[in-house]
């Protein structure tokens, strides 16, 4: 893939859907039989798809099917797949150093990484960075250090939000299937709080807003509160995008009372939303933040950026980790940042947003099943509902995803219902895949059972 905008760039991989055999095929189909027999079922799938490579927007799977990719491996490939400028960066690392764990002896990209992540996140106060592994261990850390620089105990959390998979990030996530059934017990002092919710709760950004800090001063006491963390725009809750008004005085009372205000912006952020952060959409300046899925082209980094005095109360040798800002997942990140700043990536994501608007926009008057199109950048949620209610309506998802995979789209679920068709776009894709890729999903609309709408199925070519 070359340097470019969507119209001019060139991709190993021909940005089109194109089917070979039915989906899964039989290659992916011998696979699965081989992975049932050798993988946890705890690893679940969306799509017994199994994928040999790809380029932009496309997936090229074992049978030689090209798949649009509208999920990203959840949010991580937000510059495109295997990016050539990418790899490069990776394979000229790997030939000179690999680890020796940054806080035995350090190295320059860590460093880099840490400057570029001061610059890049909001505001203008000092600021300093640890780099981690992993999303859920980004946020872990997060807590530590609020609890660290406050010495207090309590962290809150909002409805309907996905903070990770460790025993303290399952117990700041807030449904209880898949992610926490059976995985307990859990930390205490966690507490899940209302969040602004407009499609659901009608309820103005300031008005949501009240209704929060009630549930703290009621339920917990702000003295007694370490952090509150959000998700500015939730992804695993529904992309769920909290009214105007709400973080402004969210972030208003935390600083009133001493608690330290976390964005999580592990899927959100970096670039996604047409933003470098997409806190920067409600106007707020966060004390900490938490990155990590697109920040390294698919490489395994994470990272908490945070004002300096808050960052530094943590004594030497109280945070950290083994691999944590490895030398070779720091490299793909250095060639990530300039990729975005010389693409102009964070234009192409408004860009994503202007063609979904455009083309989805008017699925809520289209389609009885579909109750609210919401989304910023390549980042949106198609709420599926009850015809005629606003009741969440996950058998409809699950047809929807169904038959999207089986026709080379892939696309992502989401909502504390199951009841959110989530798309998560590379910002690197054309208007042309997004087109296709929609009509597919139209189909599939169109194919629900009792649906009054008659189309034939849209050909791969």
């Amino acid at each position: 893939m070359a340097a470019g905008t969507s119209a001019t760039r060139t991709f190993s991989v021909p940005q089109e859907r194109r089917l070979v055999t039915e989906l899964p095929g039989p290659r992916s189909r011998a696979l699965q039989e081989r992975r049932v027999r050798a993988v946890s079922r705890g690893a679940g799938t969306l799509a017994n798809i199994y994928m040999d490579h790809g380029a932009g927007a496309v997936l090229v799977d074992v049978d030689g099917n090209q798949l649009i990719d509208l999920g990203c491996g959840i949010g991580v490939t937000t510059i495109g797949h295997a990016h050539p400028d990418v790899a490069a960066a990776v394979a000229e690392q790997v030939q000179k150093l690999t680890h020796t764990l940054f806080t035995v002896t350090p190295y320059e990209n860590y460093v880099r990484v840490a400057e570029k992540l001061a610059e890049i996140t909001p505001g203008t106060h000092e600021k300093h960075s640890i780099l981690v592994n992993s999303g859920a261990e980004a946020v872990e850390n997060a807590a530590k250090i609020a609890r660290r620089f406050t010495g207090r105990r309590a962290i809150v959390v909002l409805d309907h939000a996905f903070h990770g998979r460790t025993n303290l990030t399952m117990a700041m996530t807030y449904r209880p299937w898949p992610e926490r059934e059976g995985m307990g017990p859990f930390p205490g002092e966690i507490y899940s709080v209302p969040i602004s919710y407009p499609f659901r709760d009608g309820l103005s950004g300031e008005e949501a807003a009240e209704r929060t800090i009630d549930v703290i001063e009621t339920h917990v006491g702000p003295r007694d509160v370490a952090a509150f963390f959000a998700e500015p725009i939730q992804g695993d809750g529904g992309v769920i995008i909290p009214a105007p008004g709400y973080f402004a005085r969210i972030a208003e009372y935390c600083r009133d009372n001493g608690i330290v205000f976390v964005a999580d912006e592990i899927q959100a952020g970096i670039a996604r939303t047409g933003a470098w952060y997409s806190i920067e959409h409600h106007g707020v300046v966060p004390d900490l933040v938490t990155s990590a899925k697109g920040i390294a082209g698919g490489m395994p980094l994470a990272a908490v950026t945070g004002r300096a005095e808050i960052m530094d109360a943590v004594q030497p040798g109280g945070v950290g980790g083994t691999f944590g800002g490895n030398p070779v997942s720091t490299a793909a990140a250095l060639a990530v940042f300039d990729l975005i700043e010389r693409e102009d990536l964070i234009g192409e994501a408004q860009r994503v947003e202007r063609t979904l608007v455009s083309r989805i926009g008017d699925w809520a008057d289209r389609f009885d099943v579909v109750g609210e199109v919401r989304g910023k950048g390549a980042m949106f949620g198609i709420e599926l509902v009850q015809p005629g209610t606003k009741k969440p309506n996950a058998a409809a998802l699950k047809h929807v995803l169904t038959y999207a995979a089986e026709h080379g789209v892939i696309a992502l679920d989401a909502g504390s219902w199951d009841s959110v068709l989530r798309l998560l776009p590379s910002v690197v894709i054309s208007d042309a895949l997004l087109d296709d890729a929609a009509s597919v999903l139209e189909e599939a609309f169109a194919t629900l059972p009792g649906s009054a709408d008659e189309h034939e199925p849209v050909p791969a070519s």
